[in-house]
C-alpha cells in the first residue's frame, strides 16, 4: 500500500499485521480521491476505523490542513503513528485511540466540523450503517462537506439519513463507496 499522489506520493505506508483489518485497495483509494478533487485542499479530515491511516494520510499528502485519525485498536494506532512520521506529515495529523462511533458524541459536544470524513469500519457488522446514522445525527460535517463511507456492497445503506443524503455511490467488486453530503437550502 502506497501514497499515491501530493507531497508523500509513491511513499510505502506500514499495514496492520494479522486479519483485524482490511486497507483501502489503492485503485479504490485513487477512484475515491478522483471524485473528492478539490475538496481535499485546506479541509479538516476525519478518519473513522483508521487503521493504517491510509486515507487521512492520502488526504494529508494531497494538502488537507488537518487530520484526525480514530481507531480503538492499538496496534494500527502505532502504524499510524509510524506512517505519519514516515511521510513527514505528523505535524498535521492527531491519532486518538477510542472507539470511532463513541467518539462521534465527544467531538459533537466539542462543536468541532470537518469537511471530509472517512469511515472503513470492518465488514460484516453493519457499522457502517451505524455509523450513517450517528453521523446523521451530529454537525460534525460542514455543509460543503463529504462523508464518504467504505462497505461491503453486500451491507445495504440509506440514500438519506436526518440531515445526509447519499451524493453518490461507487462498486469495486464486493467494495462499494457511499458519498454523502448535506442537502443544499431551497432557494
Amino acid at each position: 500500500m502506497r501514497v499515491i499522489a501530493g507531497s508523500a506520493g509513491v511513499l510505502r505506508l506500514q499495514t496492520v499485521k494479522g486479519t483485524g483489518t482490511r486497507p483501502t485497495a489503492d485503485r479504490v483509494k485513487e477512484s475515491l480521491f478522483s471524485i473528492l478533487g478539490p475538496q481535499i485542499a485546506g479541509a479538516r479530515v476525519l478518519d473513522l476505523f483508521a487503521g493504517s491511516g491510509s486515507l487521512g494520510i492520502e488526504a494529508l499528502s494531497r494538502g488537507a490542513q488537518h487530520a484526525v485519525f480514530v481507531d480503538r485498536m492499538p496496534a494500527c494506532i502505532e502504524v499510524i503513528r509510524a506512517n505519519l512520521n514516515h511521510t513527514g506529515l505528523a505535524s498535521r495529523g492527531d491519532v486518538v485511540r477510542a472507539d470511532a462511533l463513541s467518539y462521534l458524541e465527544r467531538l459533537a459536544r466539542e462543536g468541532r466540523q470537518f469537511d471530509v470524513i472517512f469511515a472503513d469500519p470492518p465488514y460484516g457488522r453493519r457499522l457502517a450503517a451505524e455509523t450513517l446514522a450517528r453521523l446523521a445525527r451530529t454537525d460534525l460535517l460542514t455543509p460543503s462537506g463529504r462523508l464518504v463511507i467504505e462497505h461491503s456492497c453486500k451491507e445495504e445503506m440509506q440514500d438519506e439519513a436526518k440531515n445526509l443524503t447519499l451524493v453518490r455511490r461507487s462498486e469495486y467488486g464486493d467494495t462499494c463507496v457511499s458519498f454523502y453530503g448535506t442537502p443544499k437550502p431551497a432557494s
